[in-house]
């Protein structure tokens, strides 16, 4: 993951390295021409100061930076430019995309995205922060390490976050030794004896502990953790205080460090990253890697590559479904099409009960679209097949043997005009693809050159339709499509009417 991750930190737009210039050289240069040009009409009818965003020459701005360049999320460069970085942020915050796989695409290529910083923009970095929230809050940690990495933690929120994350994906010996060096980027004084015990200098933790609890800078459960942590053997036996709900990445690496870890399914989805490490059961790697799946914060062909790791050697629930896939895997590798007749209900049957419909149709689709498939099967691989990238091809295909899939037919292909719209959601998608201007809702917004918060508007709008505001798909889909976002809007109405989605 990082290595595809680091092609991503190599930004187009750096500047290229200069000659220094004498310092003097301005003296052989002509006399420059007058700012304002006698025939120049005035550029403000005001003699006010105007408020100016002001930053050093060459310095990176992290509200700015991205993983991935306008030439490949097709998003202009100015996506963000007209918007406040405060109303960004509650957009961001109020999104709630756990089981909506095509707006959770979306959501990732605005986080994701390299785009000029919006206005209001500080030495706090507010706009990158509520990114880096909404990334952690879906499972992405290592992006979020990677936008760190790309935009330094010169200030202790960003800091804070980069620590976090490096608890969880077992990397926080990097961290460590930055807050080691810079001590006052410190999120707590737990951090510091972690870190300073981590760096090899037992001693100097074990003062700044006995400092740190004089002080009262230390709540009971760090204490007791940090106690055993630094020397164990004096609380031999002695119990420890009952796991917090809601533990800090500290807190939980530091419950693992001492032989008492905490099991990942109830903390929030972040903290699965952790079980992904080679030193963890396949059980427990395959449990982090569904869950992680379902927000997209983990790839189908890593998904796959944990499901295939071995054989199943038990049965019953999770290991049911691996070996459904497991099998479904072997028929269509073999591409044997009756093997893959008895395979195929079994294994998305499974899929749908994990929410993971989506990463499965990613996975095999295009194999699927290969086979020569008739009946039930190829009923079952195309509507496979909607859900994947590849649903145009898929209708192609497909689309004409099956009168009853028209309507979806129509959509893949980008005209659902052409068939009759029979139930409520359908005539909103029929509504939705109808339209041929963008909504009159988001109409000042776009024209004040804020498309960010148009698209963020939109997603809004989408949820609301799952959650059985049908009214409100149209306006969302419409919007999708006038600014360009065709390929979301179609996955958007597909992903509705396919999936069993109830928020």
């Amino acid at each position: 993951m990082r290595a595809r991750l680091a092609v991503f930190l190599l930004c187009p737009s750096m500047a290229l390295a200069q000659a220094p210039l004498s310092a003097i050289d301005w003296l052989n240069d002509p006399a420059p021409k007058p700012l304002i040009q006698p025939d120049e009409p005035p550029v403000t009818d005001t003699a006010a100061t105007p408020m100016i965003d002001t930053s050093r020459l060459g310095e990176v701005q992290a509200d700015a930076v991205g993983l991935l360049p306008p030439q490949m999320t097709g998003l202009p460069s100015g996506l963000w430019r007209h918007s406040h970085s405060a109303d960004l942020g509650d957009l961001i915050a109020a999104q709630n995309l756990t089981s909506l796989p095509a707006m959770q695409a979306l959501f990732y290529t605005l986080l994701l995205a390299e785009a000029e910083a919006p206005a209001g923009t500080g030495p706090e970095n507010l706009f990158l922060q509520a990114r880096l929230d909404a990334l952690l809050q879906l499972g992405a940690v290592e992006p979020v390490q990677a936008l760190l990495d790309r935009t330094g933690t010169g200030n202790a929120a960003l800091f804070s976050r980069w620590f976090d994350a490096t608890l969880l994906t077992g990397d926080e010996d990097l961290a460590c030794a930055k807050l080691v060096s810079q001590p006052h980027l410190a999120p707590s004084y737990a951090a510091r004896v972690f870190c300073t015990a981590r760096n090899g200098d037992w001693s100097t933790a074990a003062l700044t502990m006995d400092t740190a609890r004089a002080l009262g800078f230390l709540n009971g459960q760090e204490e007791a953790l940090l106690h055993r942590f630094l020397d164990p053997e004096p609380f031999e036996g002695e119990p420890l205080p009952h796991p917090p709900v809601r533990p800090s990445p500290l807190i939980f690496r530091l419950r693992e460090a001492i032989g008492e870890p905490m099991p990942t399914t109830p903390l929030p989805r972040a903290f699965s990253v952790s079980d992904l490490r080679g030193t963890m059961g396949w059980k427990a790697q395959i449990a982090a890697a569904e869950r992680l799946a379902q927000t997209g914060a983990l790839a189908e062909n890593r998904l796959l590559g944990i499901y295939t790791e071995r054989l199943p050697a038990a049965s019953g629930g999770i290991w049911d479904r691996v070996d459904a896939v497991q099998r479904f895997d072997i028929a269509l590798h073999a591409r044997d099409p009756e093997a893959v007749a008895r395979t195929l209900p079994k294994a998305f049957i499974a899929m749908k009960v994990a929410r993971l419909e989506v990463p499965f149709a990613k996975l095999f689709a295009a194999k699927l679209l290969e086979l020569p498939l008739r009946g039930e099967t190829a009923r079952a691989a195309y509507r496979v097949a909607l859900l994947s990238p590849q649903y145009e091809t898929a209708a192609q295909k497909f689309g004409g043997e099956f009168r009853s899939m028209t309507f979806l037919t129509a959509l893949a292909q980008g005209h659902p005009q052409q068939a009759v719209a029979k139930t409520e959601l359908e005539r909103a998608i029929l509504q939705g693809f109808g339209a041929t201007t963008l909504p009159d809702l988001f109409r000042i917004d776009m024209d004040a050159g804020r498309l960010g918060e148009v698209i963020l508007r939109a997603m809004l709008l989408y949820e609301r339709a799952v959650r059985g505001e049908v009214n409100e798909l149209a306006t969302a889909l419409a919007t999708f499509r006038a600014v360009g976002l065709e390929d979301a809007a179609r996955q958007a109405a597909l992903q509705i009417l396919l999936l069993d989605r109830r928020l």
